[in-house]
């Protein structure tokens, strides 16, 4: 039998050559739960708007492991000791921490697989692995718990400057062409350090963290939170929402065999056992596509209509403001639409609906981002910055939505 060469190397748009470290990492991104992240957009339907945005959360994934080598690296270079055994943690731990995301991710989590995210199903696919291969990822997985000691690990995989967020601003930046998330990862990771086990930015690197806490807030409002991506996801929650009315009326609906499971059965994080992780494993992008590709022609108005909407790009109306929307707005729409098309004003509300959205680019309440000052104080980069913008980069911004069909305007 030929010995396979594992230690491979992927060549990556942003940082070039991507190195798997060792044959253990080889083999999780060969495994079919990782190969899956090929199939599941890091966008959701941003696309709709922003046509490059089509990469993946594979994509995403390897490009964590990629800086996590990096930090490790500068890390170890200031003096900071990190085990062999604790680097392999750290990248398996960032490699996977998006294993868990369903299609279309959050649209997902909120109309089929409801009150179970994604961290959480995550973490069942990590402890099914680990059984998998001996044990060998434990340590990895108390990292991404946050049970081991030293604490400046979690802080480079889930905190308010981690590997993530570096990579997916960089990523989504390039990939969407929207230049004001392009971060300064390199030199950012060059700036950290830790004391005490907990993860600072070294003062001289103040100014690469203002931008990429700007860098995020930008990327909000253009692209995560831009308005036609927003009543995309949201009519696509609407969409799964009146599929899984229908089926558990007993309304039979052509698409994969996985998606009609999810959609019959209401499953709790302590139902998720081997078996429906599995059938969890098998769902992506392109199941929700093909359903609803077939949905277009059902004879349901209201999911036939919703699902020409997403497959031709021919969506709601959505109107955006500072003010909350009063409701009598939404309840005369409604009850105009529902008579126009001689269905019930509740129908009619998965045509006219209102909610909210929020962005904080940085949250004083969550762990903070530290700077090591030069006499080895340690402040919050809110305090330590000279920039008044920091404070209100930290300050909770609201917006207000209402979407309704085109004809109604």
């Amino acid at each position: 039998m030929t010995q396979i060469n594992k230690l491979k190397i992927f060549n990556d748009p942003i940082y070039g050559f991507i190195t798997i470290p060792n044959e253990l990492i080889y083999d999780l991104i060969q495994h079919p739960y990782f190969q899956r992240l090929r199939r599941i957009s890091q966008m959701g339907l941003s696309y709709l708007v922003y046509p490059g945005a089509n990469h993946t959360r594979f994509h995403h994934a390897l490009g964590c492991m990629h800086l996590m080598q990096k930090a490790v690296e500068s890390l170890r270079f200031k003096g900071v000791a990190i085990s062999n055994e604790e680097e392999c943690a750290l990248l398996i731990a960032i490699l996977l921490h998006d294993i868990g995301h369903g299609p279309f991710s959050h649209a997902m989590e909120k109309s089929i697989v409801e009150d179970v995210n994604h961290e959480a199903i995550s973490l069942l696919f990590m402890n099914r692995l680990n059984d998998e291969f001996d044990g060998r990822l434990s340590l990895a997985i108390q990292v991404f718990k946050g049970e081991y000691h030293r604490k400046f690990m979690l802080q480079l995989i889930s905190s308010q400057l981690d590997m993530d967020r570096m990579d997916y601003l960089k990523r989504d930046s390039f990939y969407t062409g929207v230049a004001e998330g392009n971060v300064n990862s390199e030199r950012l990771i060059q700036m950290m350090n830790v004391v005490d086990n907990v993860l600072v930015i070294e003062e001289k690197g103040i100014y690469s963290v203002e931008k990429f806490l700007l860098s995020r807030r930008l990327m909000y409002w253009q692209a995560y939170l831009h308005k036609t991506s927003l009543v995309a996801e949201l009519i696509l929650m609407k969409v799964l929402k009146r599929a899984k009315e229908l089926t558990l009326k007993g309304v039979k609906l052509p698409c994969s065999e996985p998606l009609l499971y999810f959609m019959q059965n209401k499953i709790s994080l302590e139902d998720f056992d081997a078996e429906k992780l599995d059938l969890f494993s098998q769902l992506d992008d392109f199941d929700i596509i093909s359903a609803l590709k077939a949905w277009q022609r059902h004879p349901d108005f209201i999911l036939s209509t919703l699902s020409k909407m997403i497959i031709n790009r021919d969506l709601l109306k959505i109107k955006l403001s500072a003010e909350k929307i009063p409701m009598e707005e939404s309840q005369s729409l409604k009850e105009e639409f529902a008579e126009a098309h001689n269905i019930s004003a509740l129908d009619a509300g998965y045509f006219i609906f209102r909610g909210k959205i929020k962005n904080q680019a940085y949250s004083k309440a969550a762990e903070p981002i530290r700077i090591l000052k030069k006499d080895k104080t340690i402040e919050d980069v809110v305090e330590a910055s000279d920039q008044l913008n920091l404070k209100s980069l930290s300050k909770l911004v609201t917006k207000y939505y209402i979407c309704f069909p085109k004809q109604l305007i």
